[in-house]
């Protein structure tokens, strides 16, 4: 026969052979003085620091390599390098070089651009290369930017794959497109190097990466994989991949045809500037007999330099009054694109 061994936990005692009454006095604790609250304080503190000590057992951060952790802090922003050295000593004092790296990025952006400072691009440069030297993949990717701005194309080159090999997506960017510009151009390479920064959130590389699958260019066509890395950039507020995202759902290439759908981003695409986008969409909104809204875009892609907005705008315009074309060129004047990438 199953016989129970403990009594049951619900009495709140161990053992059932001397049964107590519990009152309401007896769950009451006794107050505790200053003294001795601090007291149990400072020993559950102890206490703590003694668990966190065994249970981080075989996990020394501070025995982590210098040269690996610098790696991994390698395209660290000041923000991230700061909460890193607070980790421990160790780890404070390998990423001082990397934290002063950041101040020499900071001074470099300032002569380049002549914030606070008069502009000197010999000085920007050499704050640069100096937080590059530190190990700064930031840094290696200014530098770089300069030297291809100077027409030096091969030490560019060099401080972008530094960076890219260090995990960088602005240098494996960088790195994929000058391979797709050099002479001649290295496909297959740009598109190793797009697909890296692409996986990891660049929404650039992705809508580059797309192109490249589009066109079969260092890769096999692939309209599908086109279309999901346009959509990615898109979501990720890529303003040319919004008007080839519209484009894909609009012919049902690559992605499912929805109309809906295609109008939306292209919308979006028009709302943040994009002149293509805002010929389609106007000339979407006049054959559903949205006259104002259809002319106001069409006015937007006219002053962004696409000229064949221009006949249609004028045929609407001359069935409006007076009043609605004032209307109309108001709320262009006074219309700012949305915020989105370039």
């Amino acid at each position: 026969m199953k016989q129970r061994t403990w009594p049951d936990r619900s009495t709140g005692y161990r053992f059932t052979a001397l049964q107590f009454p519990i009152t309401e006095k007896d769950n009451r604790r006794p107050e505790l003085t200053a003294s001795a609250r601090k007291a149990r304080i400072k020993r559950r503190s102890r206490f703590s620091c003694s668990r966190s000590i065994k249970s981080t057992e075989g996990h020394d951060f501070a025995s982590l390599p210098f040269d690996v952790l610098n790696k991994i802090a390698a395209s660290f922003t000041l923000p991230q390098l700061r909460a890193a050295s607070l980790v421990c000593k160790s780890w404070n004092d390998a990423l001082r070089p990397l934290r002063e790296a950041m101040v020499l990025l900071r001074w470099g952006k300032r002569f380049k651009h002549g914030r606070r400072v008069r502009k000197n691009l010999d000085k920007a440069l050499d704050s640069f290369l100096k937080g590059a030297a530190r190990g700064s993949t930031l840094a290696m990717v200014d530098a770089g930017l300069m030297y291809w701005e100077m027409d030096k194309k091969e030490a560019a080159i060099s401080l972008y794959r530094q960076a890219a090999v260090l995990g960088d997506p602005a240098g494996q960017f960088n790195l994929g497109i000058s391979y797709l510009q050099a002479q001649p151009a290295n496909a297959e390479e740009a598109v190793k190097w797009l697909y890296q920064a692409s996986i990891a959130g660049h929404v650039r590389a992705q809508y580059q990466l797309a192109l490249c699958l589009h066109r079969g260019r260092g890769v096999d066509f692939n309209l599908q994989e086109a279309a999901r890395w346009y959509l990615r950039a898109a979501e990720g507020g890529y303003v040319r991949a919004m008007y080839n995202t519209s484009l894909c759902y609009s012919f049902g290439e690559g992605l499912p045809l929805s109309h809906r759908q295609a109008r939306k981003w292209m919308k979006r695409a028009a709302d943040c500037g994009h002149g293509k986008a805002q010929l389609e969409h106007g000339l979407g909104l006049f054959t559903e007999g949205e006259m104002m809204k259809a002319v106001v875009y069409l006015e937007l892609a006219t002053r962004a330099g696409e000229t064949a907005a221009d006949h249609v705008k004028n045929v609407i315009l001359q069935q409006l009054s007076a009043t609605s074309r004032d209307r109309a060129m108001l709320v262009v004047d006074s219309w700012r694109a949305m915020p989105s990438l370039h």
